[in-house]
């Protein structure tokens, strides 16, 4: 074993936790907004210790690039942790972003949920997808998020439109849910951004899935 493999390790084992959380606070957060139930401080909560692992994961990046001087795949899987734990720190803040919008709006009982809870379910599954596709090295689910990605937006446009062009209805489940379909297709993206990093570490080229 290698002087740098334990320190690499402890990045890798940061990065689950980040990862466990981020995806725990999204579900979380999308199924509170759903069913119209408080789970504000909460999700704060794992939003701030997310921050907090995040700043512990680059400073222990910095660290072991200062100690060992790393090379190669081992430089690129550690400067690919930078960006993989600010991705999973936003993902935390996107979270508290919607489930704020209850605390912002008061009860969203009598809104029509459906198109969040399906835009929702197809964020949580491109989440874990990029998840696991890091964690495995698997660049091939890395590449398959870019058409996943592409629905969400889709979706999203779709529902700006039909937005845009309503002569009349209720405004503040209109606001309300574009707030928090914005708030998804930006998680979407950073879904892309793990997946990019899969293909960075595994080949070197920052050749963007998006």
């Amino acid at each position: 074993m290698r002087l740098i493999d334990p320190e690499i390790e402890k990045l890798r084992n940061m990065l689950r936790d980040m990862a466990s959380l981020s995806e725990k606070s999204v579900e979380k957060a999308i199924a509170a907004f759903t069913e119209d139930r408080p789970a504000i401080r909460e999700i704060f909560e794992w939003s701030e210790q997310l921050n907090l692992l995040h700043n512990q994961v680059s400073d222990l990046a910095v660290e072991i690039i200062a100690r060992y001087q790393p090379v190669a795949s081992d430089l690129r899987y550690i400067k690919s942790c930078f960006e993989i734990s600010y991705g999973f720190s936003r993902l935390g803040r996107y979270a508290f972003d919607v489930i704020q919008i209850i605390d912002a709006f008061g009860s969203l009982f009598d809104c029509d949920t459906s198109e969040i809870t399906e835009v929702g379910n197809m964020v949580k599954k491109m989440i874990h997808q990029s998840i696991d596709a890091y964690f495995n090295k698997d660049t091939s689910e890395a590449e398959a998020l870019k058409g996943m990605d592409d629905q969400v937006d889709i979706r999203y446009m779709d529902y700006i439109k039909r937005i845009a062009s309503m002569k009349r209805g209720d405004l503040r489940c209109a606001v309300a849910l574009t707030l928090v379909m914005r708030y998804l297709e930006r998680m979407g993206d950073h879904a892309c951004y793990i997946g990019d990093s899969v293909i960075y570490v595994a080949t070197g080229t920052k050749e963007y899935i998006r």
